[in-house]
């Protein structure tokens, strides 16, 4: 009996015969062609590709089945073959690098938007450049109409603010109010100016400046708070103007494999959206949200389909940036031993409205630079969350630039995603260590310590503030090769991270920071078919030239939204 029982299941080192009725074969063969035949058949399947899914439980693939605007399955060439039908539209993707679609995780939509459609100022070099640009500009749009936007660096040529002077002579007929490309400083005009009723006489604003000449004149440039005297007089955008700024942001975050944004503009997209949405015109998924101060309104629902639309996170702001010396810090400023910026809101408002907002079941994010302004965020969410007791709350810090190393551990402890933007570590490594020392800059844009404290990073551009490219992002949390070549092997080399981790931060973890990854951010059966296909495998590039990768198509719901006429053969 033992040794029949070898000979039947093979325990042997013999090879025994085993006779099969010829039956059974035929039967099973019929059993596998009806498999086959039963199994769901796909709209699309891409084909031999290099498949990086974000799924740990799958990490990578060859092919991936489509139905509908879910993945259907995904796994070799082979695994997939039962899921052809006479209908499947079949993609030989050549080799191709797909990852799941990108999710930028900080953007402001409306303004990215209108500044495409607005003066370009972010790489103008003198200040004979900057006046050049708005001057032509004015030439091509009607009279009293705003310039607006602009998002110029003063660093760019030697760190002179400009002055109304400047551009008064070309835009007489034009108000004007661009943006310091961080958003915490405007540049206006005297038309502008005049138009707000911003002169000599007007006082001073608490948490915020109005810049003076000698005479006590404004100079143009208004800090903070004190840019409100004029922002909230400028005419809203209209509608129409609205969704004009929709469309084209979508086209360019789609160029960019960006398929889903976290907007932070606090302006109204959620109620344009949903109308580009019913009549079928919304090509990009959107997380909007409302200003933390007016909390309530995040409570109405807005959105009828959320795979597309989704509104109930709230925004608030600790301080305002490092190049405007409006972030909070608890030492001074080395370049200026007399400041320490300050905190844009009280302490007191802030806490009661994140208790407010959180025992309402609101998705909270707040805007914290300094290490001042994080620590107290990070001692106001300590409160709440021991207050309103434990619950899944996602809790988001906006920036996180310039950390306490006291504080690294904390955001792990308290499950706190750091939602951060790599590309400004490149831009303000250039000239940051003058305004915070070669101490402080040890834990600033912390990437490598925050993942080291276990950490979730979600990774955004703040676009228009930077581009909105996550292939850029990546580039600069790999390398840290700031943008003025002065820093090849890194700048703070020790916080750099891995392509992977990188990939990591703008798909899974942006789906993961608004509570979406159960439907997005990896690339596994029954998630949305949301995918971008690189050029190149990001992974085993040379760090250098990660930002030299190009996006040859980006899939949305299944569907083909843009794909690159560069690369088209």
């Amino acid at each position: 009996m033992k040794k029949d029982a070898q000979l039947l299941f093979g325990l042997t080192s013999q090879k025994p015969i085993i006779h099969i009725p010829r039956v059974f074969l035929v039967l099973s063969f019929l059993f596998c062609i009806s498999c086959q035949e039963n199994s769901p058949k796909a709209d699309l399947i891409l084909s031999n590709a290099t498949i990086w899914t974000g799924n740990e439980e799958q990490p990578t693939a060859q092919a991936i089945a489509i139905l509908a605007d879910t993945i259907l399955a995904i796994g070799t060439n082979g695994e997939l073959e039962k899921y052809k039908g006479n209908t499947t539209e079949l993609i030989n993707a050549e080799n191709g690098f797909i990852t799941p679609g990108f999710i930028d995780a900080h953007v402001h939509l409306l303004m990215g938007g209108n500044s495409l459609l607005n003066v370009e100022l972010r790489d103008a070099k003198t200040p004979d450049e900057f006046t050049q640009r708005i001057s032509d500009f004015a030439t091509t749009i009607d009279s009293a109409t705003w310039i607006m936007e602009g998002n110029w660096d003063h660093t760019l040529w030697g760190g002179e603010l400009p002055k109304k002077e400047w551009i008064d002579p070309y835009t007489k007929d034009n108000p004007v109010a661009v943006y310091r490309l961080d958003g915490h400083m405007v540049f206006a005009n005297s038309a502008a100016l005049e138009f707000a009723g911003i002169d000599k006489n007007t006082p001073e604003v608490p948490n915020g400046e109005i810049l003076r000449d000698e005479n006590g004149e404004p100079t143009g440039i208004l800090k903070s708070n004190a840019m409100y005297l004029l922002l909230d007089k400028i005419p809203p955008l209209s509608n129409l103007q609205k969704k004009k700024a929709i469309k084209v942001a979508t086209d360019y975050f789609l160029a960019n494999g960006v398929t889903s944004v976290h907007d932070v503009d606090s302006l109204g997209t959620a109620a344009v959206a949903q109308e580009l949405l019913d009549a079928g015109e919304l090509s990009l998924r959107i997380y909007s949200a409302n200003p933390l101060g007016r909390w309530q309104e995040a409570q109405k629902k807005i959105s009828s389909d959320e795979k597309w639309l989704k509104t109930g996170i709230v925004k608030g702001f600790m301080d305002g940036s490092l190049g405007s010396h409006t972030a909070s810090f608890i030492a001074p400023y080395t370049d200026k031993p007399t400041d320490n910026g300050f905190l844009i809101n009280s302490e007191e408002n802030l806490y009661q409205w994140i208790l407010a907002a959180d025992k309402a079941d609101l998705h909270i994010q707040v805007h914290a630079i300094g290490d001042n302004a994080i620590h107290t965020l990070l001692e106001i969410y300590e409160r709440v969350i021991k207050e309103n007791g434990k619950k899944d709350r996602r809790l988001r810090i906006e920036h996180a630039q310039h950390i306490a190393e006291k504080d690294i551990n904390r955001f792990s402890e308290m499950n706190i995603i750091a939602s951060v933007q790599p590309y400004h570590a490149i831009d303000d490594g250039r000239w940051a260590e003058e305004l915070i020392g070669p101490e402080r800059m040890k834990t600033t844009y912390a990437f490598k310590s925050l993942l080291d404290a276990q950490t979730i990073l979600a990774f955004g551009s703040d676009w228009p503030v930077a581009p909105g490219s996550p292939l850029e992002g990546i580039y600069a949390a790999v390398t840290r090769s700031t943008l003025d070549g002065k820093n090849p092997n890194g700048w703070v080399p020790e916080q750099k991270i891995s392509p992977e981790e990188a990939l990591r931060a703008f798909t899974k973890n942006g789906a993961y920071a608004s509570f979406d990854d159960k439907i997005k951010g990896t690339l596994e059966p029954g998630k949305l078919a949301d995918f971008v296909i690189l050029s190149e495998d990001i992974r085993k590039v040379v760090p250098s030239d990660i930002n030299k990768i190009k996006v040859k198509a980006t899939y949305l719901g299944g569907k083909l939204v843009y794909e690159n006429p560069e690369l088209d053969e």
